[in-house]
């Protein structure tokens, strides 16, 4: 162990050397002397070279031209060093957890040392002889500082608990670092969601979204207003800086035009909050599903008489509105072979368990019997009786069924952005989920089946048409992202049933972004 940490002393040591040499020039010539490039070196990834040309950010294959200047790496004794930054709450648990993991399976040992609260260095040195293999370095602040960091050169991959904003992907792919909306720059690592909590003797039992909306923004103030007693609500919030708060603004204010209400109490963590709320009778908050186990969640509902609870499937399915995914955000240039190594790690079903371990709800795609979703089933009977006093044709109802009756669902739902045909940022990493289970095989024999559904808003046959075109729109992008998918070995095909099968009310922006969506079913 001495030996190991003098080790680790030392590759810090080289590390923050490095570093500091990076701002010198080197110049790179090719090994027959007819080409050469200087300029800045940005990093070494131990087979390429980043450079910052005046032609601009440029990667260079290291193993073709020879290295001169005091920043060139040692090229014998390389040490992978990859920073990442961003969410706190990403960075203080289910990452480490995750790193451990993919050593352990590699066969390193791992060392941490805090420098500060905000700072975990991971070491990774193999188990035989101990050589320093990789240097992670996290810093545990926000998803903001995350891209700043990632801007100023300072990141190499982002922790995110929210959706990268366009002002940031502008900033980001005017920097030179690719689109950070395009194919696997962004990937869900895990699913968490956010839920109000009360404490447990609150006699609250559901609340609807644009009611939820209201509380937060200071409309509606006493729980009277709620079916209560007559006192006055106290707001719970985590700190505005914070990527949950983000995904309260953009999941559940945004949509309403509201902004939040003045005197809200803010905490630092989510475990701070909850314990504030546990103590609080009249208090209200709002937290991740991850740090709710122990206090009272209050469902979501609406006046149609839905309500919707925040379990993992309806996590992982999409069905629950106010989902919180944890993003990893990636630029467009090489990590490391270690850094690749760990980034498809986290795919494997290996790293789906650590997720699970750790509260959160994982990526592995699931079949979803038809008997296990009688509610679904139940709403779709009752809205197609009667809705906004037409009568909706009961013939699109028998048409879903007999579709969908021999089949299974799977877990991945795909949306859109609102108001574009483009798909959001999860399912995005859904496509990319299906497309590498198709790839594998996994699918092979079967009949796959791409259902898309809408909301209530405008007329039957209408909303039919946008849901068979997202469902074609989904099928097609799959196709596309399974490059090496043997096609012929599964049946693919799309269709729309329109508003006949609705996941929540169509009174809230909310519960009609729920309803528009594409499924995929299974035979």
């Amino acid at each position: 162990m001495i030996i190991l940490r003098a080790a680790t002393l030392a590759a810090l040591f080289l590390v923050s050397m490095v570093q500091m040499l990076l701002a010198q020039d080197v110049t790179l010539t090719s090994r027959d002397g007819t080409v050469e490039i200087s300029g800045d070196l940005l990093g070494f990834d131990g087979e390429f070279y980043r450079v910052q040309t005046i032609y601009g950010e440029l990667t260079v294959d290291g193993s073709g031209v020879l290295c001169e200047g005091p920043a060139c790496p040692n090229l014998e004794d390389y040490v992978a060093e990859i920073a990442l930054s961003g969410s706190d709450t990403m960075g203080r648990v289910l990452i480490p957890a995750l790193v451990q993991a993919f050593a352990d399976r590699n066969g390193y040992r791992v060392t941490r040392q805090r420098t500060d609260q905000r700072h975990l260095i991971m070491t990774l040195a193999e188990a035989q002889g101990g050589r320093i293999a990789g240097i992670l370095t996290l810093r545990l602040t926000n998803t903001d500082e995350g891209f700043a960091d990632l801007l100023a050169n300072e990141a190499d991959i982002v922790m995110a608990l929210r959706e990268v904003r366009p002002a940031e992907v502008q900033r980001i792919e005017e920097a030179g670092m690719g689109d950070l909306t395009g194919p696997r720059r962004g990937r869900v690592l895990a699913l968490d969601g956010l839920v109000p909590v009360v404490a447990r003797d609150n006699p609250l039992l559901k609340i609807s979204t644009p009611d939820l909306a209201r509380v937060v923004a200071g409309d509606v103030s006493n729980w009277a207003q709620l079916g209560g007693p007559d006192a006055p609500i106290t707001l719970h919030l985590r700190g505005e800086t914070s990527g949950l708060w983000q995904v309260v603004e953009d999941r559940l204010l945004r949509p309403a035009g509201k902004s939040v209400a003045e005197g809200a109490k803010r905490y630092d963590s989510d475990l701070a909050l909850v314990d504030a709320v546990a103590r609080d009778p009249f208090g209200l908050g709002l937290t991740s599903v991850s740090a709710a186990a122990d206090i009272k969640q209050v469902p979501l509902s609406g006046a149609c008489g839905f309500t919707l609870g925040a379990d993992r499937l309806s996590l992982k399915t999409e069905d629950y509105p106010l989902s919180a995914p944890m993003f990893l955000y990636l630029p467009a240039r090489r990590l490391p072979k270690l850094g690749r190594d760990f980034i498809s790690f986290t795919r494997s079903e290996a790293a789906q368990l650590v997720i699970r371990r750790a509260g959160l709800t994982d990526q592995t795609p699931e079949e979803i019997a038809i008997n296990a979703q009688g509610n679904r089933f139940a709403n779709a009977i009752a809205q197609a009786a009667v809705d906004d006093g037409d009568v909706v044709d009961l013939g699109e109802l028998q048409a879903m069924v007999t579709a969908l009756s021999d089949k299974r669902r799977l877990s991945l739902s795909f949306r859109f952005e609102t108001g574009s045909s483009r798909l959001d940022a999860q399912s995005r990493s859904n496509v990319e989920l299906l497309a590498q289970g198709l790839e594998a095989g996994f699918y092979d024999t079967r009949d796959m089946l791409f259902a898309g559904f809408s909301d209530g808003e405008g007329g039957a046959a209408a909303n039919q048409r946008i849901a068979l075109k997202r469902a074609e729109t989904v099928l097609a992008a799959v196709r596309e992202a399974a490059e090496t998918a043997s096609f012929d070995q599964v049946s693919l095909s799309a269709d729309g049933f329109g508003e006949a099968m609705p996941m929540a009310c169509d009174d809230s922006a909310w519960g009609r972004q729920v309803n528009r969506r594409v499924e995929v079913w299974l035979r």
